[in-house]
């Protein structure tokens, strides 16, 4: 069994801390299992309540996620809209973005609880950013994560 047996949905705080407690080759398992699907699906309906709106202004963006290491070997792209101090989150993107960051999902499932810094991840290589490199540094203060 997965150390990580709960949902974000369910309580943002105990979810971060399972990710914290967990090794990297146990979130790599559970993120290669059948879960992946229902916890990247979480996360999409979990970030507009994490979306800190006075701190995004009068920002327009569209952003794009991109989570590698599907079970299939594919990739879960997520689209973020953010605009007029809203954030849409969809699954499927539909538009072109203005940046767009590429990590593996050990750390997409470290960034997005709070247990790893996305400034570190993009300057030790671990994310990748293409288009807009101003918004990269901003981007990730636009979100209220856990502090485990």
């Amino acid at each position: 069994m997965s150390p990580v047996d709960m949902s974000p949905l369910d309580d943002r705080l105990a979810f971060a801390r399972q990710v914290k407690a967990a090794s990297g080759g146990e979130l790599l398992d559970l993120m290669q299992s059948p879960r992946r699907a229902s916890i990247v699906a979480d996360i999409v309906e979990d970030l507009p309540a994490v979306f800190l709106a006075d701190r995004a202004g009068d920002l327009e963006a569209v952003v794009h996620w991109k989570v590698t290491g599907r079970p299939d070997g594919g990739t879960d792209t997520l689209e973020l809209v953010i605009t007029q101090g809203t954030l849409v989150v969809s699954p499927e993107p539909a538009r072109t973005p203005r940046l767009t960051l590429t990590l593996g999902p050990v750390d997409f499932l470290r960034m997005v609880t709070g247990n790893a810094n996305a400034k570190l991840l993009f300057l030790r290589g671990r994310m990748k950013a293409r288009g807009d490199l101003g918004l990269t540094t901003r981007f990730p203060t636009l979100f209220d994560t856990p502090r485990p």
